[in-house]
């Protein structure tokens, strides 16, 4: 009887125990990768993930891990970089070949589905691989106001820390939780498994804002390119570092010993944590 392992080179094989090996490759690539997580507030979306590089002699300020798409969605990624720059730029033609047809940027959840297919299409295909990523995909449109969605291999969780990251969220989410609460929320979360010293070099943030009707109408002049307003950006390690020491000063003004427990009103918590559990050192 033929062994698993000589399954694991054809794609479009199942193997004996009803599995396509391939994809179980694909999804260990996604979990060794860095975490990555997504909050939707109600005034609009955060997604987060760790920066980091693998090797010192490496300029942090060239890697990318949220990417804008268009001016109204973004993505974040946990896997393998590569795969993910080839589906940033097939998402990129997608969005301008909509542009292009109908004058408007695609709405995020046809924007997702192009996505989707493009990784469907190599889980079935001779002569491929399955994209070893996960994607969290974040925008807003007028149709269904701010999105996120998550896009994979197979269904499973993002990131090598990603059970622990659900059950942090979990306890910490609610859904009246606004923008600014879920940047914290999303900064203390990747604190939770991070490993080494967390800065705004080695976190990546990218947020969706809901426009006011106002600047809607605005939009849809546009000035001189006559496009609306851009909904998606991404933080600056400025904008960063001053969220972080924010969310410090917050809970740690409040305390007088490193050891001492504490409970920030602004975190959806009923365990008291320790501070330097949770927080680490102060940021410079």
């Amino acid at each position: 009887m033929a062994s698993a392992d000589e399954y694991s080179y054809s794609l479009t094989v199942f193997s004996p125990s009803g599995k396509l090996v391939q994809i179980e490759h694909a999804l260990a690539a996604v979990a060794q990768g860095t975490t990555s997580l997504g909050i939707k507030a109600t005034n609009g979306i955060v997604i987060a993930t760790e920066k980091k590089t693998s090797s010192i002699l490496i300029d942090d300020s060239v890697i990318e891990k949220v990417a804008t798409i268009c001016p109204n969605i973004g993505i974040v990624y946990s896997g393998m970089g590569p795969d993910f720059r080839i589906l940033v730029t097939k998402a990129r033609k997608s969005a301008q070949a909509y542009w292009k047809i109908y004058g408007e940027y695609p709405p995020t959840r046809v924007l997702t589905q192009e996505i989707a297919t493009v990784m469907q299409q190599a889980t079935q295909s001779g002569g491929v691989r399955p994209y070893g990523v996960s994607l969290l995909v974040a925008g807003w449109d007028n149709h269904r106001g701010p999105s996120l969605y998550q896009v994979d291999p197979s269904a499973s969780a993002i990131g090598k820390n990603m059970i622990n990251a659900k059950t942090f969220l979990e306890k910490r989410y609610n859904d009246d939780i606004s923008l600014e609460d879920a940047i914290h929320t999303a900064l203390l979360t990747l604190k939770e498994g991070f490993e080494g010293q967390m800065t705004e070099k080695t976190i990546e943030i990218g947020v969706v804002t809901v426009p006011t009707p106002e600047e809607q109408e605005e939009g849809k002049i546009g000035g001189e390119t006559g496009r609306q307003k851009p909904t998606f950006r991404k933080l600056s390690e400025e904008e960063v570092r001053d969220y972080w020491r924010s969310r410090w000063n917050c809970c740690a003004s409040t305390v007088t010993s490193p050891l001492e427990t504490f409970d920030c009103p602004q975190i959806i918590d009923d365990a008291v944590r320790p501070i330097a559990a949770t927080y680490g050192e102060p940021p410079d």
